[in-house]
């Protein structure tokens, strides 16, 4: 798996790597039912939802203000003082690429392959919350990059430490339509109300994913992940 995303990312000119960095708490992944009569009925609901995977301030929707901020940091900080084949699209669609591999490796919790992808401290979060999920909710952690029909990058920022280090981190919004590939190989394209149709709303899912890289002068560094998350948005209605 390591050797197929090396392969994948590369052509995109972005790669991952381990880092240790921040840790992060876990949010419940399971609630309780009141009384016995409502169990089995809430246990069903719980069983096709997903519920967060880290304790991450959910991001559903752009922000107009930090698109702005985005475009300057990647066109007149990162490319000139950083990375001059740096392209903001580029890495949007690298991106992708690397969630089908996490979410995939997620799943199946083949956590081995993710030692070189995720942040160490962030990757034991996600086994003690995948540990706790149903077998049906680990299911839906699988992501095709090709239903992914939506995808921006929420916030770029540039840190700097006192000892001259610096990175680039990059957090990135995905909207995904499970089984959105079949339907366009099918020619069924679903309506672009798919968010208001009851029959879709099981299938959209979220994902918040962070990447970060470090640019400090003669390091030798590539991206690495150090926030992923995935749930579903009507969870948040109700």
């Amino acid at each position: 798996m390591n050797v197929v995303i090396g392969q994948i990312v590369a052509r995109q000119s972005y790669r991952l790597c381990f880092r240790t960095s921040n840790k992060y708490l876990l949010v419940p992944v399971t609630s309780r039912c009141p009384d016995l009569t409502s169990r089995n009925f809430c246990d069903k609901v719980e069983a096709r939802r997903l519920p967060q995977l880290m304790e991450f301030p959910p991001i559903v929707w752009p922000s107009l203000i930090n698109f702005i901020k985005n475009w300057m940091f990647a066109n007149f900080i990162i490319r000139p003082y950083f990375d001059r084949e740096f392209r903001l699209a580029e890495f949007v669609e690298a991106s992708k690429h690397a969630v089908q591999v996490v979410s995939e490796s997620l799943q199946n919790s083949e956590f081995k392959a993710l030692d070189e992808l995720v942040e160490k401290d962030a990757l034991c979060t996600l086994k003690s919350a995948i540990s706790r999920l149903s077998v049906s909710q680990r299911q839906l952690l699988g992501i095709n990059k090709e239903d992914i029909f939506y995808a921006f990058p929420y916030q770029v920022g540039v840190i700097f430490d006192d000892s001259e280090k610096r990175w680039v981190e990059i957090t990135m919004c995905y909207h995904v339509l499970r089984g959105l590939k079949q339907m366009k190989d099918s020619g069924d394209l679903p309506p672009i109300t798919l968010g208001g149709q009851p029959e879709f709303q099981d299938k959209i899912f979220i994902l918040n994913y962070r990447f970060i890289r470090e640019y400090t002068k003669d390091v030798e560094d590539s991206w690495w992940i150090n926030i992923v998350n995935h749930f579903q948005p009507q969870n948040f209605r109700q």
